[in-house]
């Protein structure tokens, strides 16, 4: 599959060129290896195959889906969240605390973020109850983020004390594996932001260099709307450092400290 017949699929799937400009490669050696399963020797007759059998369309899918990800990606945002704005949010909710990661990946983020509660509990004499709504659609996704199992290099940006507290050394220290009491309170779920969502709102939701990343902005402004209806009025909305938000994007305010994450007015 060469770069033209790569953007044929991207069109015809709704994605983006430049989101796929770092990863092309691996994606592009996935997708060949499906037409050559399917018997599909060129683009055009895999296209088809495609349009025609729906089971055949959601495979394709799950081989453009990207989970490459580390503990604490932009580490500047989990500080702020950690001493900023996580207090304030927990002040206004006393009982309970419901956050949604929309398009969890492979866990690192959830993981991230049960870390930075922990700090909490140091500061807190009480926390409310939190519970992490985590999506994806790629089930074999999920399943790793289940295990909680990393190779040390997405754990470079964890703390040696937060390494040592929450993680086990696997293979002579080669990979780390989460400890049961920080996998307490999450609910992994299968879903796609273009077809379904949670049913409740949360003053938290990350989405964070996925649909803003790799799908065009008709794509991006469906699965926006999903998300916009669940974020609690003065919620934060959080994408990757490098994301922009699409201008018809209306009803977020960017923070000073951190432009990145949004408040919703």
């Amino acid at each position: 599959m060469d770069d033209e017949q790569f953007r044929l699929l991207l069109d015809y799937l709704g994605y983006s060129w430049n989101g796929y400009r770092k990863v092309r490669k691996g994606v592009k050696k996935r997708v060949r290896r499906h037409m050559q399963r399917l018997g599909c020797p060129h683009i055009s007759s895999y296209l088809d195959q495609l349009a025609q059998r729906d089971e055949i369309r959601r495979e394709c899918e799950m081989l453009m889906t990207v989970s490459i990800s580390r503990f604490f990606r932009d580490r500047h945002m989990w500080q702020m969240l950690e001493n900023r704005w996580l207090p304030d949010i927990v002040v206004v909710n006393p009982q309970e605390l419901c956050i949604w990661s929309a398009g969890c990946a492979c866990g690192e983020e959830v993981y991230s973020f049960k870390i930075i509660w922990e700090h909490l509990s140091r500061h807190f004499d009480f926390l409310p109850t939190l519970h992490i709504f985590a999506s994806d659609r790629n089930p074999q996704h999920l399943n790793r983020a289940r295990r909680g199992n990393y190779s040390r290099s997405s754990l470079r940006e964890v703390p040696e004390e937060d390494l040592t507290a929450y993680f086990q050394s696997r293979k002579g220290g080669r990979s780390f594996a989460v400890k049961p009491d920080l996998k307490g309170g999450i609910t992994w779920e299968i879903q796609n932001l273009l077809n379904r969502r949670p049913d409740r709102k949360f003053p938290i939701i990350f989405l964070r260099n996925n649909i803003l990343t790799y799908c065009r902005q008709e794509l991006q402004l469906r699965a926006l709307k999903h998300v916009f209806d669940h974020l609690e009025p003065r919620g934060l909305l959080i994408i990757g450092c490098h994301e922009r938000l699409p201008p018809e994007a209306s009803g977020l305010v960017p923070l000073n400290d951190c432009p990145f994450v949004y408040r919703k007015r």
